[in-house]
């Protein structure tokens, strides 16, 4: 679907270097028809010898010249990108934004009513192919649009395209913010490790293949957690008198009122952007 389309990622930052690698290892299209445009030239140029991509410094030079336009820069770079770029893309260009936060509305008004858009939150884990996206589409998506943005997407790891935008915001506070979430666990449990008398060096090799052990069981299992988690407590054991303690403490609902707290804020962060 792709091998023909030309595609330009506005912004060249991490999540755009990202997508531009997984499309190019899987092969769904060729470097020539892609291209970079962001405000650093040496970033530019790094990207042309590692992936053998055009690049430019001219958000417009880049826009005109494909048929997907790819917005990959931070929330609060975009409204200044779409007012430089209103009236410089072609009705049937499609827009996929992964840019966080910023509502479908408020891109069609800063193009001055461009239609075709996809909205995107993919996650940090992109960056190796293990990431995962949610996604919506506005009704003037072509199904052969929907199909390459499905593609590029799933190029980040697994996409999930959802018909209601609200999802976004949901997303945002679960998969989006969720790698944080984890990081922070790791942290503290490798730090409880120290507390112990590990090296940090042993105790950050104990957590880390225990999280991704344990990932592996839980994604191959076709058991709830819950069921999981009771195969490893035994009664009055080392576990359970861990896990009382972690649920005496709140575990989840702090983490539910957190998980809460980030979607309250995509939510008005998406108001925002359609004022």
């Amino acid at each position: 679907m792709l091998h023909e389309t030309t595609i330009s990622f506005i912004g060249s930052g991490v999540m755009a270097e990202a997508m531009i690698k997984g499309v190019l290892d899987q092969r769904l299209t060729s470097s020539d028809r892609i291209l970079a445009a962001g405000p650093r030239a040496d970033r530019g140029y790094a990207l042309s010898e590692r992936y053998g991509i055009h690049s430019t410094t001219s958000n417009l030079e880049a826009a005109r010249a494909s048929e997907i336009v790819v917005f990959s820069v931070k929330p609060q770079v975009l409204p200044k990108v779409l007012r430089e770029l209103n009236g410089h893309i072609a009705p049937e260009t499609l827009v996929l934004s992964i840019a966080a936060g910023t509502r479908i509305l408020a891109i069609s008004r800063g193009l001055g009513g461009h239609q075709a858009i996809v909205r995107a939150m993919p996650n940090t884990p992109a960056q190796l192919g293990k990431g995962i996206t949610v996604w919506t589409s506005t009704p003037q998506v072509s199904e052969v649009q929907r199909q390459q943005a499905d593609q590029m997407l799933g190029a980040l790891g697994e996409a999930i395209w959802m018909e209601d935008e609200a999802y976004l915001d949901m997303a945002t506070a679960l998969s989006g913010t969720g790698p944080a979430y984890v990081f922070l666990f790791i942290e503290a449990l490798i730090d409880a490790g120290v507390h112990l008398g590990f090296s940090r060096r042993v105790a950050e090799q104990l957590v880390l293949q225990t999280m991704e052990g344990s990932l592996a069981v839980a994604r191959t299992s076709a058991r709830h957690p819950a069921t999981l988690r009771n195969m490893v407590t035994s009664p009055g054991g080392t576990t359970a008198e861990a896990l009382y303690q972690l649920e005496k403490g709140g575990l989840r609902t702090i983490v539910s009122k957190a998980v809460y707290a980030a979607y309250q804020k995509s939510k008005l962060l998406g108001e925002l952007s359609e004022k």
